[in-house]
């Protein structure tokens, strides 16, 4: 079945709701946002590739387009997994890519707020190895949201974040231009702020959620301040507490803080989502992993303000 009608998905921006699809490997609950799912489709025969990552099962060719598929369960559980007959593949959309994950069943969608998802603690999420992006409560039931975009760059890291894109951006002069960057992956943080520093911005207070992140603005008491502690804000879209597209409309919204540039850099950055962004006035948006890009517009917007 296809996920249709996106558009009526979350129809207000901004709202801080997540539609989260549950689904079931070796009958433990997990879920993803639907953001990211194109459609439902019954498991199918596919195709093995040479020297594909174990947890690759290959590749099949519906309504013409190659996907990878990739097992989730022999990803999670290892050599324990087995597939079963009534076995389901989620495609999905992100980064700009379409890639299949085979699930033993679908449960169904439900609408929460994001202050409903906790952030895993160190002591179960793995730090930067752990693929739980938070954790919820539905019917009664902890369901587990993986972080899809981690399991990807993990089995094909090419498609990540690479932070030799900005040598390809030639020298580059220290600023000390106040940066604020929310977002909640431990591995991605560590990434962005690699690339930052190595592009020149020293200067980064960096935030687990939207909701810090607006904590912290929203405590600037005036224009002299909002100078010295802030001049750009970077802010993922799916994080606990408060999503980015919150933090945008509650910054755009606000007297003191409207004019501060916004970077949206997220893996939803897709048609729908991104008239959602403009909608709530985001400045740019940009789709993950393209960092180069990132640094080249941060460079424009600095500039366009300092003059």
């Amino acid at each position: 079945m296809a996920v249709k009608n996106k558009s009526e998905i979350l129809l207000e921006t901004g709202t801080n709701e997540i539609e989260i699809m549950e689904f079931k490997i070796n009958d433990k609950l997990y879920g993803i946002n639907v953001a990211k799912v194109r459609e439902i489709m019954v498991a199918e025969a596919v195709t093995a590739m040479p020297l594909a990552h174990p947890v690759v099962e290959g590749v099949f060719k519906p309504r013409g387009s190659v996907i990878t598929v990739v097992n989730l369960a022999k990803y999670l559980f290892g050599n324990e997994a087995t597939n079963g007959e009534r076995d389901l593949f989620i495609v999905t959309n992100f980064n700009r890519m379409h890639i299949a994950f085979r699930v033993n069943s679908v449960e169904g969608i439900v609408r929460i707020s994001w202050t409903d998802i906790q952030k895993p603690d160190k002591t179960v999420s793995g730090g930067e190895e752990g693929v739980a992006t938070g954790i919820t409560e539905i019917n009664g039931n902890l369901v587990v949201i993986l972080d899809f975009e981690k399991i990807v760059s993990e089995i094909a890291p090419r498609t990540g974040i690479q932070t030799e894109d900005i040598a390809k951006l030639g020298e580059r002069k220290v600023s000390d231009a106040p940066i604020v960057l929310a977002e909640d992956s431990i591995l991605l943080s560590k990434m962005i702020l690699e690339c930052l520093h190595k592009a020149g911005y020293k200067n980064i207070r960096k935030f687990d959620n939207g909701q810090e992140a607006w904590d912290f603005l929203h405590s600037i008491p005036d224009e002299a301040t909002l100078a010295e502690k802030v001049s750009i804000v970077i802010t993922d879209i799916e994080m606990p507490a408060m999503d980015g597209h919150r933090l945008t409309k509650l910054i755009k919204s606000d007297k003191l803080l409207k004019e501060l540039p916004v970077i949206i850099f997220s893996s939803l950055i897709n048609e729908e989502l991104y008239i959602k962004g403009k909608q709530i006035g985001a400045n740019e948006q940009i789709s993950k992993p393209e960092i180069g890009s990132l640094v080249e517009v941060i460079d424009h917007l600095l500039e366009k303000k300092r003059r």
